[in-house]
């Protein structure tokens, strides 16, 4: 029998992260301790809290069926809560919020939502992946914005043609940006809706890593700029270390939110009543959340300082939980995650290129950075930064 692949699967790539999860697992075989800066999974065990409020409602829930797809009113309400404390923005729970099931499942499914074939889609380059392949599997058209330093790590609006600004359905914003850190403020915020907004482009902001910021004041939401035309994603994976409960929510625009709730409806099913539950405890503390931000704050802190006596510049970026420091001139992306991967302790980072997409001209944003995730052990990192300082560049 011939198998023939669709038509919108054939330009999809191979996921990265599951190669240089192969990479480690060959690195293992050998013999070799792998610390591995690779994969954004934290190391830490979920918060305590968060796991009894999961076991109580194991029982609690013990008959309760099928979940509801937007989330319980509980937990829509535990958002609009937590909005309203973070970010002074008052949410319906009803039609503004709906629960998802973590955020790479929400941000493909909006494309469904919203990109006709052959819409183009503007996605930031680095980027988190599925704003592309989500792109490419609702046959739209990727249309790559740089985020880089000929543009102080923004996103480069500039590089957009009018003709290609004219055939956007959707802008991605990632705030504060992975890989690179960046935190926007609220006038470059401001700046994005206002170029967007004048050309009836929907602003999606990926706010995964807003509660990741270092030596700033919090960052802001695009919600504190608008909800009209706006829909922000916001994941409970880093924040709360439930990388493996699978939830998060979406807020805004009471129509997007609509949209983005009846692809799910026919694509998926709601959160499992007991994750619904533990995602509401975590919702309600934050001192967790700050335990954790000082966590990464102090691996970060200890990476820059060993990089920069490497001879290598570290980034500028004062938020999420990575690092993007910048190769040496005449030294790929690759080159220096070889270098890095190097026995007797090889360390496991994301070369620049592969998490991110060339523009039209051939150029990849990507080309110089590699990405550290600051999630191992602090005394893996601590060994790590010590392998990295006795290093020449």
């Amino acid at each position: 029998m011939d198998i023939r692949a669709a038509r919108r699967t054939r330009h999809l790539k191979g996921y990265a992260f599951a190669e240089i999860q192969e990479r480690v697992r060959e690195l293992e075989a050998q013999g070799h301790e792998v610390i591995d800066f690779g994969v954004g999974d934290p190391t830490a065990p979920t918060p305590e809290l968060v796991r009894r409020a999961c076991q109580h409602a194991v029982d609690e829930h013990a008959a309760a069926g099928y979940p509801r797809y937007e989330g319980s009113p509980a937990f829509r309400e535990a958002v609009s809560a937590w909005i309203a404390r973070r970010f002074g923005v008052r949410l319906d729970p009803a039609r503004e919020v709906t629960s998802t099931i973590g955020s790479k499942e929400a941000v493909s499914h909006l494309h469904e939502a919203l990109v006709d074939p052959g819409d183009v889609v503007l996605c930031p380059s680095p980027g988190y992946p599925p704003y592309v392949r989500g792109t490419l599997l609702a046959e739209g058209v990727p249309y790559h914005v740089p985020v880089w330093r000929e543009s102080d790590m923004l996103p480069d609006l500039s590089l957009v043609p009018d003709h290609v600004a004219e055939k956007a359905r959707m802008l991605w914003l990632c705030h504060p940006h992975s890989p690179t850190g960046r935190c926007l403020d609220r006038r470059e915020l401001e700046a994005v809706y206002e170029w967007a907004s004048r050309r009836g482009i929907v602003v999606a902001s990926d706010e995964a890593y807003i509660d990741f910021y270092f030596g700033i004041d919090p960052p802001p939401s695009m919600l504190e700029v608008s909800r009209d035309g706006v829909i922000a994603f916001f994941s409970l994976s880093k924040r709360s270390t439930m990388t493996a409960y699978r939830v998060g929510f979406a807020a805004g625009d009471a129509r997007l939110v609509g949209l983005l709730r009846t692809v799910k409806t026919n694509l998926d099913s709601g959160v499992p009543w007991f994750v619904d539950a533990a995602a509401v405890a975590a919702l309600g503390d934050e001192a967790h959340v700050e335990q954790a931000r000082e966590g990464y704050r102090a691996s970060r802190d200890t990476l820059s300082r060993a990089l920069a006596e490497a001879g290598l510049e570290p980034g500028t970026g004062n938020g999420t939980i990575y690092l993007w420091p910048r190769a040496p001139d005449g030294m790929s992306s690759l080159e220096l995650a070889r270098r890095l991967l190097e026995p007797p302790l090889p360390l496991v980072v994301t070369p620049g290129t592969w998490i991110a997409e060339p523009l039209a001209d051939g150029r990849n944003p990507g080309e110089g950075h590699v990405r550290f995730a600051l999630v191992p052990p602090r005394e893996l990192v601590d060994r790590a930064a010590e392998k990295i300082a006795r290093m020449r560049f």
